[in-house]
């Protein structure tokens, strides 16, 4: 009997539970699954955006994409830019969450926090006038020094990316600082006073207890910083159009060149099939490689 009626309510709070759930999940099948699915059709197919009628290519757009320099190009680039934001937000951030400021500490994390409530394309505008050849401040301040100390941050080649790479680090470390935050707040104070306690100095102290205790919360940072370095497009369209020539180009703004700018719908669809896989393989790769970083630790 009572063995029924336990069996009854849980019947209940699950079909409660299904009752809550489905309208999110609706939802997530009709806006995420499938378009997913229709797009994996539409990346072989030439249709080019506006005419409904298109025929089938097989797998051409995929032969073309993997036999250009182009794509190469822009793989190359968003590598390079996703490792050195990856790093940079990550250390960045940690520096700020471990801040030993006595005095205004949480004034001082408001203020780093603040450009994650600011939109890409703001941002991107923000530092595209302090980059300014002319009249940004950087160069205004080099030019006090020299007028040959003047940099072309954003038309040089050699440091396009670096340039964009600061902007996206300045907008994205104070997020990444309050998950170390609730990471750091998850560390027994015991553990911090005993390794004072036993004379070891504060690098000790952190690299022996804070960053193996750390380790999970590292992992999801660097799986987080990962996907959305993949995936940067505000500052690029805002602060370079990919240029110059195609030194700032990614594999995003390369999916919008092709699909918006050259019309061509199933090639860039193709494009970003390619991107989903490189960042499932790069995601899969790098938290293994962390998961077996904490099982040593």
């Amino acid at each position: 009997m009572i063995n029924n009626i336990a069996k009854m309510g849980r019947r209940n709070i699950n079909r409660t539970a299904l009752f809550f759930i489905l309208p999110a999940f609706a939802l997530y099948v009709g806006f995420i699954i499938i378009p997913s699915l229709t797009s994996i059709q539409l990346s072989f197919t030439n249709w080019d955006g506006i005419n409904p009628n298109y025929r089938s290519v097989g797998l051409g757009n995929y032969s073309e994409i993997l036999s250009s320099r182009r794509f190469y190009s822009a793989l190359k680039n968003t590598l390079l830019l996703t490792l050195i934001v990856s790093i940079g937000e990550n250390v960045f951030a940690l520096a700020l969450a471990l801040d030993k400021v006595r005095w205004l500490k949480g004034f001082f994390r408001s203020v780093f926090y603040i450009p994650v409530l600011i939109s890409g394309v703001v941002s991107g505008f923000i530092w595209l006038t302090m980059f300014n050849w002319n009249f940004g401040v950087f160069n205004t301040l080099l030019r006090k020094g020299s007028e040959s100390l003047a940099v072309n941050w954003i038309g040089d080649p050699a440091i396009v990316l670096y340039s964009l790479a600061a902007t996206i680090i300045w907008k994205g470390a104070g997020y990444y600082m309050v998950i170390y935050l609730a990471g750091l707040q998850g560390i027994p104070k015991d553990c911090l006073e005993s390794v004072v306690i036993d004379g070891a100095n504060p690098w000790q102290s952190f690299w022996h207890i804070v960053f193996p205790l750390l380790s999970g919360t590292i992992t999801i940072n660097f799986t987080l910083s990962l996907i959305n370095g993949l995936k940067i497009f505000d500052q690029i369209v805002v602060m370079t159009n990919g240029g110059p020539g195609f030194a700032s180009e990614t594999v995003t703004y390369l999916i919008y060149r092709a699909a918006f700018s050259e019309s061509r719908q199933g090639f860039g669809t193709a494009l970003a099939v390619i991107l989903f896989i490189i960042i499932f393989i790069l995601n899969a790769v790098q938290s293994r490689a962390l998961r077996l970083r904490e099982v040593e630790l």
